[in-house]
């Protein structure tokens, strides 16, 4: 027992779940200004559900006498925020998934040994699982209900229902993503393979002037073709957006009604009576563009028509593969033979590292341990490539 009279048990699992509600409504208000208003709207009650929580669990700690921190005190990483900002949402959205349900699992099931404070994680608890379901739902975006998802009111379900019925006869929305993963795989690349050519032709010819010339090859032809694959995959994606906007302006033209309809159901969704509903989504169809765009963001979050996407694309994954390229090469400019092999390995394998660590930005995983597995893959690639190049006749 504290001298405040509650366990070790009881206080480290009350400051325990309290700083996750804090952690969790701050990664919630972090992804929501990422994602269009339907979906920012989700998340910041969900993240206004986070901070009633820590309400109720500072009322029990100061019930038991427990001294309650500032919330000042629980900050979010600065790796946390900037892969809250940089991740796809999707992963960002699995990994708040898992970590709801591992905080249920941890935090919440155990018997603390004190029976009001066991209710009270037990309630948390209920709601900590529709919020990891809530979640789930987003992700899949598929529309279907479930037995586990969240409670709808009747009128809500209703709409549901019949907007399931409106939107299964239009197929093809997608929606596009950032450039900045893109930018890393795009130095993973580079740096990868140029290391793989160095380490082969230094191999084969023991470090000569012969390296500096297949390496910049190497390095300028992987910043091309990833600059060029870019600029495509994104002009791609941007064509598919002004033909998701030009078969949605199509079926307001064949089917104003029906397209009325939806949106009320949209807002219906959103919590808004019927009666309402239908007189905002007549409102708004009054103007056919205010119409599209109203649909557009409801149905695949808004099109833009920002032509410089591709190009930015084509930059960022052009440039930082160049620069990962070339990192291997850049010895061989001042020196050659077994100095400049030695040099180019040892830039090569802390390169790896540092671009193995900007990985786990988009995939989410501890910066050491995608650091140090990229630093593994340079050791077998340039190993293997060197070992390559002994065996071949030069």
């Amino acid at each position: 027992m504290t001298d405040d009279g509650a366990s070790t048990e009881v206080r480290e699992r009350l400051l325990n779940a309290w700083r996750g509600e804090i952690e969790a409504g701050g990664m919630y208000e972090l992804i929501a200004a990422r994602l269009p208003e339907r979906e920012a709207d989700i998340l910041r009650r969900m993240a206004a559900a986070e901070a009633t929580h820590r309400q109720r669990l500072e009322a029990r700690m100061r019930e038991l006498g427990i001294e309650v921190p500032s919330p000042s005190t629980v900050k979010l990483s600065r790796w946390a925020r900037l892969q809250a900002r940089v991740a796809p949402v999707d992963r960002l959205l699995a990994a708040r998934e898992a970590a709801e349900d591992d905080e249920v699992d941890d935090l919440y099931k155990r018997s603390t040994g004190d029976p009001a404070t066991d209710q009270l994680l037990h309630d948390i608890r209920r709601e900590e699982r529709s919020h990891s379901m809530a979640v789930n739902e987003m992700r899949s975006g598929d529309g279907e209900s479930s037995p586990a998802a969240p409670v709808m009111t009747p009128g809500q379900q209703r709409a549901k229902e019949r907007l399931d019925k409106l939107m299964s006869r239009e197929k093809g929305h997608q929606t596009s993503g950032g450039w900045v993963s893109g930018a890393i795989y795009g130095a993973n690349d580079g740096l990868a393979s140029v290391f793989g050519i160095v380490a082969g032709v230094s191999g084969a010819t023991a470090g000569s002037s012969f390296v500096l010339t297949a390496g910049a090859a190497g390095a300028i032809a992987s910043a091309l073709s990833m600059a060029t694959g870019a600029f495509l995959a994104e002009r791609s994606e941007a064509e598919v957006a002004e033909a998701n906007l030009a078969r949605e302006r199509t079926e307001i033209e064949q089917h104003p009604e029906e397209e009325k309809q939806e949106l009320s159901l949209f807002y219906q969704l959103k919590g808004v009576d019927e009666q309402t509903a239908d007189a905002m989504a007549e409102q708004v169809a009054r103007n056919p563009d205010a119409m599209l765009q109203a649909l557009a963001i409801e149905e695949f979050g808004g099109v833009s028509s920002d032509g410089g996407d591709a190009k930015q694309a084509a930059i960022a994954a052009g440039v930082s593969t160049g620069l990962g390229a070339m990192i291997p090469v850049i010895p061989f400019i001042f020196t050659t033979g077994t100095t400049a092999i030695a040099i180019s390995a040892f830039v090569s394998l802390v390169a790896h590292f540092l671009v193995g660590a900007a990985k786990s930005l988009v995939t989410l995983r501890t910066w050491w341990s995608a650091g140090l597995e990229m630093t593994l893959a340079g050791v077998i690639v340039g190993g293997a490539t060197y070992l390559v190049g002994l065996a071949l006749p030069t």
